[in-house]
């Protein structure tokens, strides 16, 4: 939303702001990316064996991209508003990073010593951060647009939040196509993608999302 737009809003009395409008701007964005990146991943790799949906390690990644991407619409969300409030935001996607962190370590410490950097490194280590950034475009677009269409007025923190968000979502994604089963490789590769993913946003974020 252009200041203009604000001002004949306000100067015409068009009542009350309608709720959840970054909600139902972001939502589409949420679908929409995972459906994405599930795609694009699954065109050059494929979709992961059955037999691994059996598998505790799976679903642990799985759900800690998933639920990490839900939590970090919240600060989008915020900062999609002028002047928001941010630290209860960012307190959500913290412990959801904090809870992996300490899954990968509780793994590590009762893995057997010669094989806690195979729990690490996994076999797809050199590419997995870059998979999950690239994956990330399509919803990081969506994300820019659905803050555009808002009033952000912290374009850097805005567009770090949103890359986030997308880096979290194309993880999400990403987990259809990927072997990968240990906490430990999640911790630290997945998270490394998705932090990737919010530096490209926080360094678009003032180009793109200035009003």
């Amino acid at each position: 939303m252009k200041t203009e737009d604000l001002i004949g809003m306000l100067a015409t009395g068009a009542g009350p702001a309608p709720r959840a409008v970054a909600a139902k701007r972001l939502l589409p964005v949420l679908l929409g990316g995972a459906v994405a990146s599930a795609l694009l991943a699954a065109s050059v790799v494929g979709f992961v064996p059955s037999a691994l949906f059996a598998n505790v390690g799976w679903w642990t990644k799985f759900t800690y991209a998933a639920l990490l991407a839900v939590v970090l619409a919240w600060p989008v969300a915020r900062l999609a508003r002028p002047v928001a409030r941010l630290r209860g935001p960012w307190l959500l996607p913290g412990a959801v990073v904090a809870t992996m962190a300490f899954l990968g370590m509780w793994q590590l410490g009762h893995a057997a010593p010669e094989a806690r950097m195979s729990d690490i490194l996994g076999h797809s280590w050199a590419v997995c951060p870059r998979n999950i950034l690239l994956l990330s475009l399509p919803a990081m677009g969506g994300a820019f647009w659905a803050l555009r269409g808002l009033a952000p007025t912290r374009p850097r923190a805005a567009g770090l939040a949103a890359g986030l968000f997308a880096g979290a979502v194309s993880a999400a994604g990403y987990a259809l196509s990927c072997t990968e089963v240990s906490m430990a490789f999640v911790a630290t590769w997945y998270t490394l993608g998705i932090g990737l993913a919010g530096a490209v946003g926080a360094l678009l974020g003032p180009r793109f999302l200035h009003w």
